[in-house]
Order: C-alpha cells, then structure tokens, then sequence
C-alpha cells in the first residue's frame, strides 16, 4: 500500500490455474532436473505454435541469443548489427563472444530497427571488408519490425537475422509468427512478459541440425563417452522441468493474453489518444501486435506535460510507469560503439526514449485499476 492506494504494477506475472497439474506431475515422476517431459513438450509446443521445425527450451531469452551467436559463429573480432532501442540483453551476448556491436537505429513506424540506416550500415561494411556475422532485429513492445525490408538487404549482403522476439509472442507479421521468419528466434518467458515460466527463454528455428546443436552446447557440451569428456566450452542454459510445466500451462491461454492485452491498449487509446500532444505506438499494417505494452509518445510543447513529469506523477499515485528502452548507443556500457542513425537530420531512437512512456498493461489488469491509471493521466494534463 502507498498513500492508501494499492500499487498498480507494469506487467505482472498472471497465472492460468492450471500450472500445478503440470508441477505436481514433475513432482509425481520426480523430474526435477532440468530436463524430462515438459521440457520435451514445452518445446514441442512452441515450435507447434509458431510453425518451426524445433525449439530449444533454456534459462533465458539472453541464453537464446548468445546461443544463436555461437551457432554462427560469432568471435572475437567479429561485428554483429543490432538494434538500438531495446533492453541491454539483446546486445550483452555480443559482449560475451568478445565481438563488437554496432547499433542500428529505429524508423518512426514501428519504432524497430530502421532498413535504411540498415543499408547504409551494410553498405559502409560491405565497402570496408567487415560485414556483420549477424544482425539481432527487435520487435519491440510487441509489434513487429519491418521484416521484408530487412531480410532483403541481409540476403543481398549474405548476413543471417537473428529476431529477437523475447517481446512479440504471439504476434504476427504477414501472417507469420514473430521469431520465425530468420535464421533463429528467440522468446523470453521473464515474469513481466506475455506469458511467463517464471525465467526462461526459447530459441527456434527451422534448421533443426543448428538446434540439436545449441542442445548440446547448452547442456555443457558434454561429449558422447561412458564419462565426463568435453572437448569445447559448453553452457548452464537449460530450462527445469518444473519451469517447463509452467509454461506449458501459459501457453494454452497465450491467445487470451493477447487479446486482454490488446482490449487494454483499445481502452487507453479511446480515452487517451485525442489528448494534445499524446500519440500511440502504432500498429504497422498486417501485423498483429500481442501489444505487450501499451507505450505513448507525449510532446511536451504540445501537451503541456514531459514524459519524465507524467512518470514521476504516476509512481507518486503508486501506479507503476516507465521511460522506453535508453538506447544502447547512449549507454555507457557501449561508449565509443558505431551507430547508424536512421537519416542525416534524424535520431529516432533518442526521440522516442525523450518523449516515451510504457503504461501498466498486465493481462490481469482490471477496467477499475486501468480507469485509476487513465484518469490519473487526464487529471494532471488537466491542471
């Protein structure tokens, strides 16, 4: 409690009812390490869902891209293009291989990695000899980037796509599943995301070859021998059982979080859109957003308010809001990396970190908690 007033969280963990069947059944088999049936059906189920040949159940979304980057062998010395504007967990596996990042920037649409800024990022390395191994493209917030675009000028070029979907479960581009249209996708299953096994991630994709590989390393890479042998470094990435029970049992509600979550969106946008200065992220035509969050733009010179003030605002009524992601080429953990801005006159991504805002959006969220947040809004425009 705060000032009387029960806390509004950003996105809390929200449970179906059925995942003690899955975790009493762990319990009952004694499976308990991190392997068994459901993690083997956890899997399949994912990849059944989105339309891969395989998926690789492991301890994060972070474990997914890192073992993404070794499946393409990504070292030392070596460049790898990602997105900007996303969490410094799409980037930090970069740092684990000893490569060097070089940040994209967002386009105005979809707010995702920018295909011009991209061809130009290309251009110079294709000119330069240092062509990336990979580039990680977010769909950030739940909406997806502009896939055409970007996989046609990385086929010209050669480069793979990594897709880091850890926040667009259940969402679609064209009629495809986010996280199944490059090389590898990759889901998290963090408290605060769609659906959740607590911590955890999955990495798919169609070459089932790359996965039973990334299996092997992420099992640490234990050699096939009557004894422990290990002829390369392998990893701790492998999800429980009990976790995997958890998630099976959030996937079977996984379409009515997305449709609670984009029912949240439809509710601020009807009260809030019309307001001076306050603009929503928009939903890029044939997609379908799992609208992870609900995230808006506020002009201050339009609005009268800034975004940090709405914020501040907000936690003060115990209502929990954030900025959107800080760049990554403005943190200082990557000071001194190349970026690529999305024009000669525009930084996209610095703009949208000035002026956004991520509202409470949990899929348990209630029309009376939402009502509290939304008329809190309209309530400080108004002074």
């Amino acid at each position: 409690m705060f000032n009387g007033k029960e806390k509004i969280y950003l996105s809390p963990p929200h449970m179906s009812g059925n995942e003690q069947t899955y975790i009493d059944s762990a319990f009952e088999m004694n499976w308990i390490a991190p392997l068994g049936p459901n993690v083997d059906g956890f899997e399949k189920e994912v990849a059944s869902l989105v339309g891969v040949r395989d998926a690789l159940a492991v301890s994060s979304g972070t474990s997914a891209i890192h073992l993404a980057l070794k499946l393409l062998d990504v070292k030392r010395g070596d460049r790898v293009f990602c997105s900007t504007l996303t969490f410094v967990a799409s980037a930090n596996p970069i740092i684990y291989e000893g490569a060097e990042p070089v940040f994209i920037d967002s386009e105005p649409d979809t707010w995702n990695m920018s295909p011009e800024a991209l061809e130009r990022a290309l251009m110079d390395a294709a000119i330069q000899g240092v062509l990336p191994k990979a580039v990680i493209v977010v769909h950030l917030y739940g909406q997806s980037a502009k896939m055409d675009e970007i996989l046609s000028i990385c086929n010209k070029y050669h480069v793979p796509v990594i897709e880091d979907a850890a926040e667009s479960l259940g969402s679609t581009y064209k009629g495809k599943a986010s996280g199944t249209m490059g090389a590898f996708g990759v889901y998290s299953f963090n408290g605060n995301k769609i659906i959740t096994t607590s911590g955890g991630g999955m990495l798919v994709s169609n070459d089932s070859e790359a996965i039973e590989k990334a299996r092997f390393l992420a099992t640490q890479a234990k050699d096939p021998a009557p004894y422990y042998q290990h002829s390369q470094a392998g990893y701790n990435y492998r999800m429980s059982n009990i976790l995997a029970g958890i998630g099976r049992a959030q996937l079977e509600v996984l379409n009515e979080r997305v449709n609670a979550r984009r029912t949240i969106y439809n509710h601020y946008s009807r009260y809030l859109a019309n307001l001076p200065g306050i603009t929503f992220m928009s939903e890029l035509e044939n997609t379908h957003s799992n609208r992870w969050l609900t995230t808006l733009l506020v002009d201050k010179e339009a609005s009268g308010i800034s975004s940090n003030s709405l914020i501040e605002f907000l936690l003060d009524e115990n209502i929990e809001a954030r900025h959107v992601w800080k760049p990554l080429h403005m943190q200082p953990l990557f000071k001194g990396a190349l970026y690529y801005s999305h024009n000669e006159k525009e930084n996209v991504a610095e703009g949208l970190f000035e002026k956004g805002i991520c509202l409470p959006s949990g899929s348990a969220l209630t029309e009376e908690q939402q009502m509290r947040v939304i008329n809190g809004i309209l309530n400080f425009i108004s002074c």
